[in-house]
């Protein structure tokens, strides 16, 4: 395969991802009560392929699945970058192995655990939903 043909394969797949994710992003936003939805919303979530090198010298792991970054929804302390969720979208497809059912299914629980972050839940209280 001649590397034209290779990059704009890796192109259709990562356009294939964001699309899905942002579809399982959208389905989640609706079924959420509205008090949640309207915080949620206005929530950026951006995708990343893996964690880059700056986050990786933060000590982030490589296979990380989501991060959230910024101030909690209820903090009034003043951060240094403003609040978003990143999925690492080239992760969550690894992980599921291929599997399109999955990968959507694993987008839901990395973005409503990256939520309870931003909600200011911590592991042990994601973990008892069922969002670890």
């Amino acid at each position: 395969m001649n590397p034209v043909s290779s990059d704009s394969s890796a192109n259709n797949h990562w356009r294939d991802r964001t699309a899905c994710a942002r579809r399982e992003i959208k389905r989640i936003l609706k079924s959420l009560p509205p008090h949640l939805r309207q915080q949620a919303a206005t929530l950026p979530v951006s995708f990343e392929r893996a964690p880059g090198p700056a986050l990786l010298d933060d000590g982030i792991a490589p296979d990380t699945l989501g991060l959230f970054v910024g101030g909690e929804f209820a903090s009034s302390e003043q951060e240094p970058i403003p609040a978003q969720i990143i999925l690492f979208l080239d992760n969550l497809w690894d992980m599921v192995e291929g599997d399109w059912e999955a990968f959507a299914v694993e987008v839901r629980t990395t973005y409503l655990h990256e939520l309870g972050h931003y909600l200011g839940l911590n592991e042990d209280e994601l973990m008892d939903r069922g969002l670890e």
